[in-house]
């Protein structure tokens, strides 16, 4: 065989060449040949073109992925006619068109542009849509775009992506599932954005409605399971001409989409540059209650273990066969117009579907209250709108469809449902139940008590006579003591017998410890040494010794032991006995083996000890402990000195919070209280107390928000400043503001943190240390946001002290206002933690 001719040799080469530098652009021109092998890649290597191969395939398709995730397909061309071979090359056609040609210029796939373009350019943009558009046009939004991809969705909506109808043409679009994960043809399933006056998303299985979300509200589908508001925003347009649903990241920095997946989930997928995988943030259909219709007409359907179904009050159970399925409710009394009938509310609803009903934009609650009460063939009404307090009125004229339970997450809204006036409602059940069960009830418990006071009393005898067992000096008997005092003791005659505390001799605090030898010193803080002993069961125990000049007479502090001992909780640390002889007042806990949180954390050498896993359950742990003084005990207690040195860990890195010698207790309505004696940590004082001495609950809330950042970071809240001497509230602001967030997380943390919870925290943080007291959560809505991963966040104000420098000296004298006569509104506690 010859030498090949010069032309055809040429021809190659010019291929080669284009080919080549088809590879560093992400347009294509008439000239240009897209080959398997190449690629076109977006201008900021976000997204690439080229074709693939899914999963067992021996297809080939041309598809869209992200760049760092190949295997990340978003959207394919020609999925319905897959390449049979590795000759197939994309190109622009004659006319403009963008095509997928075979070997032999036969067209596998094109964009069918109806009019002839002179000058086309395709370019694959980083929002990851293939546009074709005229190459010298200066216009080059998305109307001026001749074909995009956009416009013709695979399975996956990209942000910014638009989905929906064109009013105009009548062209919907919609996603589709692939066939299976290695047949990216069109599956059975599709997710759609529905319009029944109000627009609402939908997944199908063919032509039946699989699951819904509620109605469109005005700020988001309700009940729509996908939605982390979070992380992006929902939006909704409605125009003349066009209704279309689509998304917006608040930040650049992560990767997101919405799929349909073959089995017909559909699930919001999110990829950050700490991760190595996608992470999928929410999945539905995931309970029966998400399956339209499940419980049948006018039934609430709600999830425990299982998928519930109950009628809407004022509707029974039909009688069917126990065969048929979804089961049906019906009206208890017909609705004739003569009967007097009201609406009870229900909250937290998805709305039900919207079949049969009206819309007046214009009606608030009370018109359209009015208006349903006026037709007796209305069922129920709620507000259309939820933005503004509320407007809009909805009313229903036929059956309740598809209403469920809302757990999770706050998309639910009231709905309003009509029922004779005989029917009972929640106050005339309340009455009822007092009546009827509450004298049934009394009787009995009447008697348990008697029985119980008696056990009580025997109680106390037998313990008297089995105290000293929890002694050392176990032969002295607490009676003699007690009316024996020691020497320097004089105040202490009779008040033993009342304290709910075992009272340790001297002499046997002394042996535990070994006279107080340096040997068993565990550290010393501002109020005295501390020890560790050992009990004569083997029991090892913190002895905390106050020095003279704490600072607190013998009464009162008699008086804090009764009072403390009462606190039962298993994130704060117990208190197990006093030693109140000789002057010295001596305080027994219990023994924290792995030191104090800031042990750990601030220590490079050990922070990795500190897993994600464990960081959260301190963090709910030391959450859950100041939740129980501040509410449920039997005193509200502030703190006024939470920080990471008082945080201890047992044996299983629980945190107990200790400490209580700056702590002020109030009782019954006291709020808030102040003082001229400013006590406290740089650092963890909200600005109130620390400036002007008011001091509430809100001010351990301060203090928890510093800990929480501390936690997650590693880095002390006055240690850490960036180029502008931020401290770490200040940095923490920046790179929230910023959706920079993840940067703050500690680098012994990236490869096992929860992106969603690390977020959501950090968020939590941040309304915690807001500048005003009135803007911080309570330690109930903390407890609450930290722990329901589906809660919608408020947006978080400035951080206080965001803007104080290194060396920058804050004062802490009061307001020349605040009366030191205020400080006898509360009991200083004077407990300070064992080491």
């Amino acid at each position: 065989m010859g030498n090949p001719p010069f032309f055809f040799t040429f021809s190659c080469f010019v291929f080669l060449l284009g080919s080549l530098l088809s590879l560093a652009t992400d347009t294509i021109t008439p000239a240009t040949l897209i080959g398997d092998g190449e690629k076109l890649v977006s201008s900021s290597q976000i997204f690439e073109l080229g074709f693939f191969s899914p999963g067992k395939s021996k297809y080939k398709y041309l598809g869209i992925w992200y760049k760092q995730v190949p295997d990340t397909v978003v959207w394919v061309a020609n999925r319905n006619s897959p390449i049979v071979d590795s000759n197939a090359v994309l190109t622009i056609g004659n006319n403009g068109n963008l095509v997928l040609l075979n070997q032999t210029d036969g067209i596998i796939w094109s964009s069918n542009l109806s009019r002839e373009v002179k000058n086309p350019v395709a370019q694959l943009l980083d929002t990851g849509n293939l546009v074709l558009r005229e190459k010298f046009s200066s216009n080059t939004s998305e109307g001026s775009y001749l074909w995009q991809s956009f416009d013709c969705p695979s399975d996956t909506l990209l942000i910014g992506m638009n989905m929906g109808w064109d009013l105009k043409t009548g062209r919907e679009r919609y996603l589709t599932s692939w066939r299976t994960a290695d047949d990216p043809s069109p599956g059975n399933f599709t997710f759609r954005l529905e319009i029944r006056v109000l627009p609402h998303l939908c997944i199908y299985n063919g032509s039946v409605k699989l699951s819904c979300t509620g109605p469109w509200n005005g700020l988001a589908f309700g009940a729509d399971p996908t939605n982390t508001s979070y992380l992006f925003r929902p939006i909704v347009e409605q125009k003349e001409d066009e209704i279309i649903y689509r998304y917006e990241s608040y930040s650049s920095r992560i990767l997101m989409m919405l799929k349909i997946n073959p089995s017909g989930d559909v699930q919001r997928l999110i990829w950050h540059e700490m991760s190595t995988g996608w992470q999928v943030f929410f999945t539905a259909p995931n309970n029966f209650c998400q399956l339209y219709g499940y419980c049948g007409a006018n039934s609430v359907c709600s999830v425990d273990d299982t998928a519930n179904c109950e009628c809407l009050k004022g509707f029974k159970l039909k009688l069917q066969n126990n065969q048929t399925w979804p089961r049906e409710c019906v009206r208890s009394h017909s609705s004739d117009c003569i009967t007097r009938e009201r609406f009870i509310k229900f909250d937290d609803i998805k709305l039900p579907y919207l079949v049969d009903v009206s819309l007046n934009e214009s009606m608030n609650l009370k018109e359209c209250e009015a208006e349903c009460l006026k037709n007796c063939t209305c069922r129920a009404y709620a507000n259309s709108k939820v933005t503004g307090g509320g407007s809009g009125c909805l009313m229903w004229f036929g059956d309740l469809i598809d209403i469920r339970k809302i757990t999770g997450y706050n998309n639910g809204q009231p709905i309003y449902v009509r029922v004779p006036d005989s029917e009972p409602g929640d106050k005339k059940l309340l009455w009822i139940f007092v009546i009827l069960v509450l004298p049934a009830a009394l009787l009995p418990g009447f008697f348990i008590f008697c029985r119980w006071r008696r056990k009580h009393k025997e109680k106390e005898t037998t313990m008297e006579s089995s105290q000293d067992l929890l002694k050392f000096d176990i032969y002295m008997s607490v009676a003699t003591r007690t009316n024996e005092p020691s020497e320097g003791d004089g105040d202490a005659k009779g008040t033993r017998r009342d304290s709910v505390l075992p009272c340790f001799s001297l002499a046997s605090v002394s042996a535990a410890t070994e006279n107080f030898s340096m040997q068993c010193k565990l550290g010393e803080g501002g109020f005295g040494p501390v020890y560790k002993g050992k009990l004569l069961n083997g029991q090892e125990v913190a002895v905390k010794r106050l020095s003279s000049q704490s600072g607190q007479g013998l009464k009162e502090f008699k008086n804090e032991m009764m009072l403390i001992a009462k606190l039962q909780h298993r994130n704060l640390v117990r208190l197990m006995g006093c030693c109140v002889e000789q002057g010295e007042k001596i305080l027994i806990y219990e023994y924290m083996p792995n030191k104090s949180l800031n042990f750990f954390l601030f220590d490079p050498s050990r922070t990795h000890l500190l897993g994600w896993q464990t960081r959260v359950k301190i963090i709910e742990g030391i959450a859950q402990g100041l939740l129980y003084l501040h509410q449920y005990s039997r005193l509200r207690i502030i703190h006024r000195d939470l920080k990471a040195s008082n945080i201890l860990l047992d044996s299983d890195m629980n945190p107990k919070i200790s400490d209580f010698g700056m702590a002020r207790m109030f009782c019954g309505d006291e709020l808030q209280g102040n003082t001229k004696r400013v006590v406290g940590t740089y650092g963890y004082m909200s600005p109130e107390y620390a400036l002007d001495g008011l001091f509430s609950v809100k001010s351990d809330v301060f203090s928890f928000g510093v800990l929480l950042l501390e936690t997650l970071t590693s880095k002390r809240n006055t240690g850490v400043y960036d180029i502008e001497s931020f401290n770490l509230l200040g940095h923490a602001w920046n790179l929230w503001k910023d959706n920079r967030a993840y940067e703050l997380l500690s680098p012994a943390l990236q490869h096992e943190a929860s992106y969603q919870m690390l977020n959501r925290y950090i968020t939590v943080a941040l309304l915690c240390v807001q500048e005003k007291a009135a803007d911080r959560p309570t330690m109930s809505k903390v407890v609450s946001m930290i722990t329901n991963e589906h809660a919608t966040l408020p947006y978080p104000k400035q951080s206080a002290f965001s803007y104080a420098r290194r060396g920058e000296k804050i004062s802490f004298l009061p307001s020349s206002r605040v009366s030191e006569a205020c400080s006898v509104n509360g009991v200083t506690l004077s407990l300070i933690s064992p080491r």
